[in-house]
């Protein structure tokens, strides 16, 4: 959506399903693309219990990934999209990441209260944006935060493990590439406030979700197109590239976050000129990825 207008719905819950698979006519490559924060399925409840407005809300939301990705399908990997935004929940984090002084009960012993990720606000059900705004106007009901999970987040998930088992039942090994987009400037809530970024950030969580030879291979692609691009800092990967990260059972797992500032309007969340040039350069990169060299991941 260039206007930044929100994409409504009418219940508690998004009316659309939680996620879309773009697949290729058939799956020719060993790699699967995920987008868990582009989604803009904004529910009305959901913004009639939010302070914040029209756009202060999606300022966690990873604006226009799903179609910088778009090329997976035409070079043979399926493309994953969560539709329900981050602010809603948040598929990249443990399924009750929470803080409990957002709830008016108590939390289910299950819950993981006292992980960094809740005591910076953004835990599966968030407490603020990425700019550190408060979303809500008061307290929630455990309740919701379930609902959210297990019509969102469950979803979400099971069709993200369905295609990277299918993928290594095909091809003996799955490359998994969850793919996001950065604020230009590191907000209040993350290790690099109010400075200026790079292009890419590359996350591998320190060299153990994916085999080394896979980030060189980015890294290098990158390179060679003139981006500027580091590895693990600010970011080294969150909850999907960790859990779903397992060389030794021959998945491999890398985050790649783009920088909003090469492709859109951080303000309006609008698209720029410099999109279409990015585009072809993220196609350049898959087409690279697909055509990876088996031998380094099949073992």
């Amino acid at each position: 959506m260039d206007s930044g207008a929100l994409a409504l719905a009418p219940d508690s819950i998004p009316e659309n399903p939680a996620y879309e698979i773009f697949e290729p006519g058939v799956q020719t490559a060993p790699v699967v693309f995920a987008s868990p924060h582009s989604g803009e399925d904004y529910p009305a409840h959901f913004l009639n219990i939010s302070k914040l407005d029209a756009y202060a809300i999606r300022r966690s939301e990873d604006s226009f990934v799903d179609q910088l990705y778009s090329a997976a399908p035409a070079c043979g990997a399926p493309l994953l999209c969560a539709t329900f935004p981050r602010a809603f929940v948040d598929p990249n984090r443990e399924p009750f990441e929470l803080d409990p002084d957002m709830f008016d009960d108590p939390l289910p012993d299950y819950a993981n209260p006292t992980s960094p990720r809740v005591a910076a606000g953004l835990g599966t059900i968030a407490k603020v944006v990425c700019s550190g705004a408060e979303i809500y106007d008061g307290k929630l009901r455990f309740a919701e935060a379930l609902d959210r999970i297990n019509s969102c987040y469950r979803p979400y998930h099971s069709a993200l493990q369905a295609l990277i088992d299918r993928t290594r039942d095909r091809f003996g090994y799955c490359i998994l590439v969850d793919c996001h987009s950065m604020p230009s400037v590191g907000g209040p809530m993350d290790r690099d406030p109010g400075r200026r970024r790079v292009d890419f950030v590359l996350g591998d969580c320190y060299g153990v979700s994916c085999h080394r030879s896979l980030t060189d291979q980015v890294h290098a692609t990158l390179v060679r197109l003139g981006y500027m691009v580091k590895r693990n800092l600010p970011y080294a990967g969150g909850f999907t590239t960790r859990h779903y990260g397992e060389p030794s059972e021959r998945v491999h797992a890398l985050q790649i976050e783009v920088n909003r500032a090469l492709y859109m309007d951080e303000t309006r969340f609008a698209k720029r000129p410099g999109f279409e040039t990015l585009l072809g350069n993220i196609t350049i990169m898959i087409e690279q990825l697909v055509s990876a060299d088996e031998g380094l991941f099949a073992a």
